[in-house]
């Protein structure tokens, strides 16, 4: 038997039709009870009690738990129907969208991959002793305690440890910080009256699991409100140091920590020959989790808060993100265009949000006049990290229009960048942010846009961010015949290379990180696929004559999938065995500038050289008398008549 969804209409307030939910996403839907979770509780304990179900609230969500704990049967899944769907201005014309979420709903979640944390509760404390003294002594019973007094206070007590000094450096996260610290001086304990001090020493080091920033001045990490276990507070707001000190309580046991991300090193197109290409990741990191690290770059996964957008913005697609992952949500947006389609919708629009847009749209339901019957929303743990690609794959899905509606923290960076780049390839009409913080007016912003249509033949992008991205755009547009321009540092584009400075020395060739730039071991001839170009830039630093221009745009034609030449020459001819070699005006350039000027080559004997062949070079280095190769003869080889003609000799 599979999941029954369990409808209420929340005493009468929402109009439910199941026979076309049921119909439209395949899932066997209850009889609309009027008050499930108070007077029509018995019926959700008999239907719970039936084998699996799914309810469609979620402010009741706890009463339900409770009940199914009670009874020791299968905890059921829940989703909002009312608030998301059901209470609008257009809630009579919401069936369709209310099948599409309930379809979404039924979908497996992915597991997160994580690893343990362990917290063994040391902590340590920075900050006047005043304050700092007095924390310690409630958290000394539950918590070893460190405290790094910032003034001259004495402390009283040795409950605790207490130190003076300067915080160089912090890094590390939750159970793994570590500090360095200069001037330091500990206690002597030893003595009558106040404590003595040890002479201050430089260049210390300490570990801790928990860190209480105390000091009130700029943060010793960065985003600290995303780094766990540092707990941060203006040492005068007596409010917040109290909560930090049960939140500091708190952390200590075993954590799970999601990997948010995946790095695929050899794909990464950081730098290569000690020249740096791309560094989107490191520029955009809110929390400095991502480093150089030779070729390529390297993530702290204890450090990484999970905002994406390093995955957004990677080009080669050596980052991914893995909460969740792009297959799995496309798989979600999928499921809801086709499933609203299914039901009668006709033009959907998707409104990506996060928690805190989550309670926006919970407010303008209850207070106000809900979404538009036409808006699914689709949330996420976080918005940042929906880049091009995914906005891109919504319209190919079959939406009309994509809005991120922003929250109050939400990191912009990346988001502002992907939205251009979108709008870009699919139009300005159709993708946007929504930055409003209050849910009226959010609401009415929604009921005034104007409704584009959606794509007639959905598709369905899969594979990577590159290839769901170029398989959307041809989807979005079927009539172009150009390449589409696209906003400068965008991660698709050609190369332009200026055939008069070039001089075919293949320098670009060696350092391009996805292959894009080929030469030909045939003959002098510089290639170039554009489908594979990251416009990292690496060819353009690296180029002596500056002959290579980026040009950021999106080939949707086959011909960007195959080789394209950029520049060719004439080989030049071996005067000894006539074999092809080099580039013909290079050498005829190079003859021209040395031959019977440079010292090295006064004579017409060694200006032959420079038009041989690697072979005949080294041919002619071994026949000439000052041979750089030369040693001494080998020894002859002895005989046996050598043996015979000593015998006699002696």
């Amino acid at each position: 038997m599979g999941t029954k969804i369990l409808l209420c209409d929340c005493a009468g307030t929402q109009v439910l039709d199941p026979d076309r939910i049921e119909s439209a996403c395949g899932v066997s839907c209850s009889n609309v009870h009027t008050a499930l979770c108070t007077t029509q509780l018995q019926s959700a304990v008999a239907l719970m009690q039936e084998g699996a179900t799914t309810i469609a609230c979620l402010q009741e969500q706890e009463v339900f738990q409770s009940l199914a704990e009670d009874l020791n049967i299968e905890m059921p899944g829940f989703f909002d129907l009312r608030d998301r769907a059901g209470w609008s201005d257009q809630g009579a014309d919401a069936t369709p969208k209310m099948a599409a979420l309930a379809a979404e709903a039924q979908l497996p979640q992915p597991v997160t991959p994580s690893v343990d944390v362990i917290s063994e509760g040391t902590c340590f404390i920075i900050g006047p002793g005043a304050v700092s003294f007095d924390v310690a002594e409630r958290l000394a019973g539950t918590l070893a305690v460190t405290v790094l007094a910032t003034d001259q206070a004495e402390p009283i007590s040795r409950a605790y440890d207490v130190i003076r000094g300067q915080v160089k450096s912090v890094s590390g996260a939750l159970g793994g910080f570590s500090l360095r610290l200069d001037a330091l001086q500990q206690v002597l304990p030893g003595g009558r009256g106040a404590f003595a001090w040890t002479d201050s020493k430089d260049g210390a080091q300490s570990t801790c699991d928990i860190i209480l920033d105390l000091a009130g001045g700029t943060p010793f990490v960065q985003a600290p409100a995303k780094r766990e276990g540092y707990l941060r507070a203006d040492p005068k707001d007596a409010v917040a140091v109290e909560r930090l000190a049960f939140e500091a309580a708190q952390l200590v046991g075993t954590f799970e920590k999601p990997l948010y991300v995946r790095l695929e090193e050899t794909l990464c197109a950081h730098s290569r020959a000690e020249q740096v290409g791309c560094s989107n990741c490191l520029d955009v990191c809110p929390t400095g989790a991502i480093t150089p690290a030779g070729e390529h770059v390297s993530i702290d996964p204890m450090v990484c808060a999970g905002c994406g957008a390093c995955a957004a913005l990677c080009p080669s697609t050596a980052i991914t993100y893995e909460d969740p992952t792009v297959s799995a949500l496309l798989s979600r947006m999928h499921i809801l265009a086709r499933t609203y389609r299914r039901a009668g919708g006709a033009a959907p629009r998707l409104l990506v949000h996060d928690a805190h847009g989550a309670e926006m749209i919970r407010l303008a339901a209850r207070f106000g006049r809900g979404l538009p019957s036409g808006v699914i929303p689709l949330e996420l743990n976080v918005i940042s990290g929906f880049g091009h690609a995914e906005m891109l794959a919504a319209l190919a899905h079959g939406f009309a229009r994509v809005d991120v509606l922003l929250a109050p923290t939400t990191e912009r960076d990346a988001l502002d960048r992907e939205v251009a780049l979108a709008q870009a390839i699919a139009g300005s009409n159709v993708i946007g942010l929504i930055d409003e913080a209050d849910p009226d007016v959010m609401a009415d912003l929604l009921y005034g846009q104007d409704e584009p249509l959606p794509l007639a033949d959905p598709v369905l992008p899969l594979g990577n961010r590159r290839q769901i991205t170029r398989l959307a755009a041809q989807a979005l547009n079927p009539q172009a015949e150009a390449p589409l321009a696209l906003p400068e540092n965008a991660p698709y584009g050609a190369v332009a290379v200026n055939t008069d400075s070039c001089t075919l020395c293949l320098s670009c060739v060696s350092l391009c990180p996805s292959g894009a730039l080929i030469d030909n071991p045939d003959k002098p001839q510089l290639n170039f696929q554009q489908d594979a170009c990251l416009q990292c830039g690496m060819c353009k630093t690296i180029c002596p004559e500056d002959a290579i221009t980026l040009v950021p745009q999106l080939d949707l034609s086959d011909a960007a999938l195959s080789q394209q030449v950029l520049n060719e020459e004439e080989p030049f001819a071996c005067v000894e065995c006539g074999a092809l070699f080099g580039v013909k005006s290079t050498v005829e350039r190079i003859m021209e500038k040395l031959s019977g000027t440079h010292p090295m080559f006064a004579s017409s004997d060694q200006a032959r050289m420079i038009q041989m062949c690697d072979n005949c070079r080294v041919k002619v280095q071994f026949e000439q008398q000052d041979n750089p190769f030369q040693s001494k003869p080998k020894p002859r080889v002895v005989t046996t008549d050598d043996y015979y003609s000593d015998r006699k000799d002696h």
